[in-house]
């Protein structure tokens, strides 16, 4: 198995799980909002209400994860050579600030970090900056802002 396919089982089960949780959060929420037990001892009483809005937060977010999920039980990531510029799919090694940094651009997932050759891989979308920097760029490229070189596309 090559690496990309083993990081991408790695992050279907860090989403599957995650979605788990948030299913159960939004079940636990659904039920404090409904219990009778929680009803407004006075108009100033808002915990029912408060319930709600939370039960209806975190079903949001598991929709959100869930989508996620089926996104990434689809997704193929293309094989990138060592003078390909980066693109949507790439598993990008940069030095960044003097340490190795690893991102891969991926459509969905951003901000979700992973441990990856013992340093932290950080999933990227299109609406990250850090995406956008390193969009077209190839080994051995340099940018200033942030301060960074790329030293492996794969």
């Amino acid at each position: 198995m090559n690496p990309k396919s083993e990081l991408l089982d790695r992050i279907r089960a860090e989403l599957r799980a995650h979605f788990d949780r948030l299913t159960d959060a939004a079940k636990d929420a659904h039920a404090a909002a409904t219990d009778p037990g929680s009803k407004a001892e006075s108009k100033y009483d808002t915990r029912n209400l408060e319930a709600s809005y939370l039960a209806k937060g975190q079903a949001r977010q598991a929709e959100e994860v869930a989508d996620a999920v089926r996104i990434f039980e689809a997704l193929v990531l293309p094989e990138f050579g060592i003078d390909d510029p980066i693109d949507a799919g790439a598993l990008v090694e940069v030095d960044l600030n003097g340490g190795s940094a690893f991102f891969l651009l991926a459509p969905v997932g951003g901000g979700m970090t992973l441990d990856h050759f013992d340093a932290e891989l950080t999933i990227l979308t299109p609406e990250s900056p850090m995406y956008q920097c390193l969009l077209g760029l190839r080994t051995g490229d340099s940018r200033d802002s942030p301060a960074l070189t790329v030293t492996e596309v794969c």
